[in-house]
Formats: structure tokens, C-alpha cells, sequence
């Protein structure tokens, strides 16, 4: 170790290396700090949409079950056969504080009376009363979807940034504290022997 030689621009160097490093560990914990708060106001959202997506689905059970007692499965089922507009879902990405998170669109979800594509005179309204609840139901399925995947993504990128903050203050940034001393005192050692030296020097002359 006493055999290295290091130079003043190598520890110049390595100080801007350590404030690079120490910059960069100070925006990464705000980030991460950003991404906890973003994640748990997504979580309120999320307990809250599930909570309502789930009393949705009861009262859709309810509905059905009314219009099978009403009208029977065949009937529904040829309902169900004669609707002709499937919903189209769409997926988008949006960005969340630098996080990619999908963004779902969607159409023919919600329908008419008429867009439905049964006769009114045929059906009773226990059968448009389960339509309704289901087509309620299944706009609440796709916002928890794209609510639930924003929130695992946000999840993946604290964790990504969490290691990436840790490795900084544990690992990289001590690493390179231990080499800068190292480096001044070296440096110090070497000035001291120079001095000497050329005490030496002049004595002998």
C-alpha cells in the first residue's frame, strides 16, 4: 500500500466522483420518497374502488339471478347472443412520476336500450336491470385493472430505487470516503518524505 504513489488531480477526480455520488443519492431518495407517497394514495384509491366494485358484483348476483327466476337461462342466454357492439378496450401508457403505467380506455361498455340488440317487447326489465348492473360491474373491473397494474408498477420502481439508494449509502459512497482518506494521507506521507528529503539535502550541501 505505502509502494502507491496516488496524485492531487486523482484526488481531485475522486471528490467529484464522491459529490456526483452523494448528488445522485440525495434526487434518488426524493424519488423514492415520491413514489411511497404516490403508492399509498394509489392504495386509498385502489380499497376504495374495490370496495365498490365488490358491492357491484352483489348487486349484479341479485339482478341475474331475478331474471333467471323472471325469464330463465335460455332466455338470457339468447339475449346474450344478440348483443353485437363487444366492448373495446384500449391500453395507453401514461407516465407517473418517470413510471410507465397503462392507461385503459374503453367503449361499447356502457349501453342503450336500443344499442343492445334484443327486443324490449321479448325480455322483461329484470333482464335490463342485470344488463345495467353488469355493464356498472365491468367498467369498475377494467378501473381496478388499470388502478391495481399503476400500483404494481410504482411498486417494482420503489424497490429498483430503494436498492439502487442503499448500494449508494452503504456500499459506493463509504467505498469511495475510505479510498479519498486513504488518498490524503498518502498524499501527506509523500510531502513529509519530500520534506525531509530536501532538508537533507541541504544539509549535506
Amino acid at each position: 500500500m505505502t509502494d502507491i504513489k496516488p496524485t492531487r488531480s486523482e484526488l481531485i477526480k475522486l471528490k467529484n466522483k464522491i459529490k456526483l455520488a452523494k448528488s445522485g443519492y440525495k434526487l434518488l431518495k426524493k424519488k423514492r420518497d415520491g413514489l411511497i407517497l404516490e403508492f399509498f394514495e394509489i392504495l386509498k384509491e385502489t380499497k376504495s374502488v374495490r370496495q365498490e366494485m365488490t358491492e357491484k358484483y352483489r348487486e349484479a348476483i341479485k339482478k341475474i339471478n331475478m331474471a333467471r327466476i323472471l325469464d330463465g337461462d335460455i332466455v338470457i342466454k339468447s339475449v346474450s347472443m344478440a348483443i353485437k357492439d363487444k366492448p373495446v378496450i384500449e391500453v395507453e401508457n401514461k407516465n407517473l412520476m418517470g413510471v410507465v403505467v397503462p392507461k385503459i380506455n374503453s367503449r361499447n361498455v356502457k349501453k342503450t336500450l336500443k344499442t343492445r340488440g334484443y327486443g324490449l317487447v321479448t325480455t322483461s326489465a329484470a333482464i335490463n336491470e342485470a344488463s345495467d348492473a353488469y355493464e356498472e360491474l365491468l367498467e369498475y373491473i377494467i378501473l381496478v385493472a388499470e388502478i391495481e397494474t399503476a400500483m404494481i408498477r410504482l411498486l417494482e420502481e420503489i424497490d429498483k430505487t430503494k436498492r439502487r439508494v442503499n448500494a449508494l449509502e452503504f456500499e459506493v459512497i463509504p467505498k469511495l470516503e475510505k479510498t479519498k482518506s486513504f488518498i490524503q494521507l498518502r498524499l501527506e506521507e509523500l510531502e513529509r518524505e519530500t520534506i525531509f528529503r530536501s532538508k537533507r539535502i541541504k544539509k549535506k550541501r
